[in-house]
C-alpha cells in the first residue's frame, strides 16, 4: 500500500521577494537587476519568477566577472 504522506519536492521557481531575501537585497533592487543586469526570469502573465538554478548560475557568473 502506498504511503499517503505529503512529500514536498524542491522548489523550482522563486518569487521576487524570495529572491530578494535570498540575495539580501530589496525587492526594487531585484527588479532593477532583472531590467539592467540580465537576471533571468520566467513570466506567467504578470507573475515574475526566477528559477533556482538560473539564479545560482547568474550569481556564479557575476562572481567570475568580478574576479577577472
Amino acid at each position: 500500500m502506498e504511503s499517503t504522506k505529503n512529500v514536498s519536492s524542491p522548489r523550482l521557481l522563486l518569487s521576487v521577494p524570495e529572491v530578494a531575501k535570498s540575495l539580501g537585497l530589496g525587492r526594487t533592487k531585484v527588479y532593477e537587476l532583472i531590467a539592467t543586469e540580465g537576471l533571468p526570469v520566467v513570466r506567467f502573465g504578470r507573475a515574475v519568477r526566477v528559477s533556482v538554478e538560473s539564479l545560482q548560475r547568474w550569481v556564479e557568473q557575476r562572481e567570475k566577472q568580478n574576479a577577472a
